[in-house]
């Protein structure tokens, strides 16, 4: 068995409908789950009663290997193969999962999630009807598994020689490479089967600069839904360069002023504000429980009218890009904000029927051993009318922003706090020197209305985001260039 799964994952599934089709022959011809026995499963998940049921199926390869002080220090890979089964009744929901795909384990899984969610009205499943998705968001013409232990220590050397030759302050570099190819099969009681191949590639370089009594450390990274292709438009090197290149403004940096300013965000990497503040208050399970500063504002004006904001899982390649959600449902751009109108929630199919609306194809789920919620998945800002440099020149004296380390944020009131890494103050309409020691204080509802200005420089964020809310997921940003009128900044009194 094991052999032909090896056998299987070398093919090169370029092409793209045996890309999409992949999951569906793995699970069928080789591990031996056929539509009889899915359809079997299902009914067994509905016999105590029931609305819904589904099953979530993944065989997941993962590769991992770090360089640390010209060193691996670490190399991995390992395989995870299971099934996770839900059955929704009511407002109540059944669900397990199983690391095993042998028939007994997958009914005995079936019984238990049957047992919690139950129900007087007794349900049949629909026969299933496998349907290929309409596009494949994430085809990759050079698969990152194909890549041998020995080049990918020749790249995280060459990252690491890259970050060294920058600066010779730098006493240390620690580079890695994690990929992971998920195989998804996913049916439900409705007659949809659905499958997926699901690539994610992360590279990262984090470096620390020592210059007289100052250390400083900074990291670069980036990847994707996307093969070695990636390597060929942003070479590991560069991440090493870039990662030198924020120590040496760190070193440099001045301790920030306290008080309130202007504030520009600079596009891409910014938009983890964004997708912080504004983006997770937006997630319907917040809405559906009155927890969220936005519950029962649909139809109002929330925000500035020149904020339209955006969750779309049909971004080409993105990190947070699938061709479904977890749920089945085939995966859209959802306008969440339209010119400063709340005009809709992240909803999966439990906010979805509560509200009486479409899902939105954001039911997502870490693994297979989790049941999915609604999650963003690349979430941005639209591009607006304003140069960048008109943008700086606005501002007397302020922030601007160029990339954060984190944050936190209260949904239910949507008060924030952010860390910046990159800063700079602003000076009579120019970038005066780089700032640090500070956080970003404010409201996300409330930061939205003080959206003065946004750029026409909309860029997505490189591919490096995860997003924790009890499951990790994958998830990409975006964010052109944008002022927001005043916000508080927590630095140095005297800085």
């Amino acid at each position: 068995m094991e052999y032909k799964v090896g056998s299987f994952l070398d093919s090169n599934l370029t092409n793209t409908s045996e890309w999409l089709q992949a999951g569906n022959i793995l699970f069928s011809d080789i591990l031996g789950i056929d539509n009889r026995i899915i359809e079997n499963i299902l009914s067994i998940a509905l016999e105590q009663g029931g609305d819904y049921a589904d099953i979530f199926f993944e065989y997941s390869i993962y590769n991992g290997i770090v360089l640390d002080e010209k060193i691996v220090k670490s190399a991995s890979q390992s395989i995870s193969l299971g099934a996770g089964i839900r059955v929704i009744a009511g407002d109540q929901t059944g669900f397990t999962y199983s690391e095993s795909i042998e028939k007994g384990s997958l009914e005995k899984a079936a019984r238990n999630a049957s047992a919690i969610a139950r129900s007087s009205q007794i349900r049949k499943p629909h026969n299933l009807n496998f349907s290929e998705v309409n596009k494949n968001y994430y085809p990759v013409s050079n698969p990152s598994s194909n890549l041998d232990i020995k080049h990918r220590v020749e790249l995280l050397h060459k990252a690491d020689a890259a970050a060294r030759k920058a600066d010779p302050g730098i006493i240390q570099v620690t580079a890695n490479i994690n990929d992971v190819t998920s195989f998804i099969l996913f049916a439900n009681s409705e007659g949809t089967l659905l499958s997926d191949t699901r690539p994610m590639l992360k590279v990262g370089v984090n470096v620390v600069l020592k210059d007289g009594n100052k250390v400083e450390t900074a990291q670069s990274g980036g990847g994707g839904r996307i093969g070695l292709e990636y390597l060929d438009k942003h070479p590991f090197e560069r991440h090493g360069e870039e990662a030198t290149r924020q120590a040496q403004v760190l070193i440099k940096a001045k301790n920030a002023p306290a008080g309130q300013f202007p504030v520009i965000l600079k596009a891409a990497q910014s938009g983890i504000l964004l997708h912080e503040a504004i983006g997770h208050p937006l997630e319907a399970d917040f809405n559906r429980k009155n927890t969220s500063a936005y519950s029962g504002r649909i139809g109002e004006t929330v925000a500035s009218p020149l904020c339209t904001i955006v969750d779309d899982g049909t971004i080409m390649n993105d990190r947070g890009s699938i061709n479904f959600d977890d749920e089945g449902i085939i995966s859209k751009k959802n306008i969440l904000i339209e010119n400063g109108k709340l005009v809709n929630y992240m909803h999966d199919r439990i906010s979805a029927k509560f509200f009486n609306v479409e899902p939105t194809g954001n039911g997502r789920r870490e693994s297979y051993q989790y049941f999915p919620i609604p999650r963003m998945t690349t979430t941005y800002m639209e591009n607006g009318d304003s140069d960048p440099e008109d943008i700086i020149r606005s501002v007397d004296k302020g922030v601007y922003c160029c990339t954060f380390k984190g944050g936190q944020v209260d949904i239910s009131n949507g008060d924030f706090v952010f860390v910046p890494v990159e800063a700079y103050w602003i000076e009579k309409g120019k970038i005066s020197h780089p700032i640090n020691n500070f956080t970003l204080i404010g409201n996300g509802p409330d930061v939205l209305t003080k959206v003065s200005m946004v750029g026409n420089d909309f860029a997505f964020s490189d591919g490096m985001w995860s997003c924790g809310k009890g499951q990790n997921v994958p998830v990409g940003i975006g964010l052109p260039t944008i002022k927001i009128e005043e916000l508080t900044v927590g630095g140095a009194i005297n800085g």
